[in-house]
């Protein structure tokens, strides 16, 4: 009987999984939501109680109802605005400026600034860490991360990365993981003693932008942008795997609900991969999307995946000193795409 019911046990995990891999490969843009307006765009992100989107646009940030797609407002006063992360208990919002090298906190009700904090060169990435309640940005050319008091919006202290960081993320347990661009590693930093406690290399995946984490198996996946996902182990700090993924990504997610990575890609898909187990992994679809849609978010209680673009100009002649060209934004063709399974 005992024999019986592991096989049937087996049987159903098996037929679930495979359930999971099919919606999988049904991801697809249900709905598409003009916003208009000009300039780039970098991160999104979603906040959960309000269902808005926050989405930044180089000098300002569009707050964006994630159901209907009706613009609900907008934050401006940014110079090359990156993230934006919640600290709901303490009812304010933080978004990154790299211009200008601060962190402006706002009012999540009335979304008006509260306090303008001055972080480190080129902050750009950003986190709410729950362990510390603290807020976390990723200095780029700093090499840093700066921490600042969630209720407060003062600046605690900055850590040395020994490195370029993009993006991070929170394993809720007083611990950060961050991505190194120009090493091609991850950093794993004690968010209540602003130390770092070890690095670990995740080649061949190069140039890591996104991460997204899974909590419940311990695993990280960095985007890369040689077209690779880059799967590390948390708890060893150990690279476990790489797969295929588009090119240009920027941003990751992970979705505990479905076990499925995704990676959004500028050469215009999602690239999704399930997780078959901790250690294997299989890329089940590359969703079409738009050029350009390199950044993404998802909502974990829908399972609905979000992502940006415009229509593109041509490419400007380089300049000596400036940093990376990107083509001219089309006036009012910005997008926000839905995409489901």
């Amino acid at each position: 009987m005992r024999t019986l019911q592991r096989v049937l046990a087996a049987s159903l995990l098996a037929l679930t999984a495979g359930a999971l891999t099919a919606r999988a490969q049904t991801y697809h843009v249900t709905a598409t939501y003009k916003l208009g307006g000009d300039g780039g765009w970098d991160y999104l992100a979603l906040d959960t109680v309000g269902h808005r989107l926050f989405i930044a646009r180089q000098d300002r940030i569009m707050v964006v109802n994630e159901e209907t797609g009706a613009l609900l407002g907008e934050i401006p006063g940014f110079e090359r605005a990156h993230g934006v992360a919640f600290a709901y208990a303490a009812g304010h919002g933080f978004a990154t400026s790299g211009g200008d090298s601060a962190v402006r906190m706002f009012d999540l009700n009335t979304l008006a600034v509260l306090k303008k904090t001055t972080a480190a060169v080129d902050d750009d990435g950003i986190l709410y860490d729950p362990a510390t309640g603290r807020i976390f940005t990723m200095n780029g050319d700093a090499g840093s991360a700066s921490a600042l008091d969630a209720a407060t919006g003062d600046l605690i202290g900055n850590v040395d990365l020994g490195g370029k960081p993009e993006f991070g993320v929170s394993a809720a347990d007083g611990k950060l993981y961050i991505n190194l661009e120009d090493k091609s590693e991850v950093v794993e930093v004690d968010a209540r003693a602003l130390k770092v406690l070890r690095h670990w290399s995740i080649a061949p995946c190069e140039s890591p932008s996104g991460l997204a984490i899974d909590r419940a198996h311990h695993r990280l996946f960095s985007g890369c942008r040689n077209g690779m996902m880059g799967i590390s182990d948390a708890v060893h700090g150990r690279l476990v795997t790489t797969v295929p993924i588009g090119r240009g990504v920027d941003a990751d997610r992970f979705d505990p609900g479905t076990q499925l990575a995704f990676a959004s890609n500028g050469d215009g898909t999602i690239t999704v991969v399930h997780e078959d187990s901790p250690d294997k992994y299989t890329v089940v679809s590359n969703a079409a999307t738009k050029q350009g849609a390199r950044t993404m978010e998802i909502d974990l209680a829908s399972h609905r995946v979000f992502t940006v673009s415009a229509d593109f100009g041509p490419m400007p002649a380089a300049q000596p000193g400036q940093r990376r060209m990107r083509p001219p934004v089309v006036p009012g063709s910005f997008a926000l795409f839905v995409l489901e399974p």
